[in-house]
């Protein structure tokens, strides 16, 4: 029973602190997250939904006008060079912006993934 306990307190604190994470490289063949893990990451960064039989997460956003948008997506260019973690980034209706984030090395979901979508989060 301990080794629960101590799981859950584990997890508990990187969900507590996703946004003062650094993406860490990642190892082809790395696990990837799924069922109540996946579930704890993903209740952590709000509005961000899975997608593609649960291997991705995206978030909409929605800004003022086409500039807003823009200055947005190099924000997210900015943190996501800096955490050597790289996003799908789509633009369209001019101020419309959908993010997708997955690990392309495992081909799912990671922890860097909700790191970055944490800190995208802030912006």
């Amino acid at each position: 029973m301990l080794p629960d306990i101590a799981r859950n307190c584990k997890m508990l604190y990187l969900l507590m602190d996703l946004n003062s994470l650094k993406c860490v490289p990642c190892q082809v063949g790395a696990p990837t997250l799924k069922g109540e893990e996946l579930q704890k990451y993903l209740t952590s960064v709000s509005g961000w939904e899975l997608y593609d039989s649960h291997s991705k997460i995206r978030k909409e956003f929605t800004f003022e006008n086409f500039m807003k948008a823009i200055e947005f997506i190099n924000k997210i260019a900015q943190i996501a060079e800096a955490e050597g973690h790289h996003p799908n980034i789509y633009l369209y209706n001019y101020k419309q912006v959908r993010v997708e984030l997955w690990t392309h090395k495992i081909n799912g979901l990671h922890q860097n993934d909700f790191i970055l979508a944490s800190k995208i989060d802030e912006l």
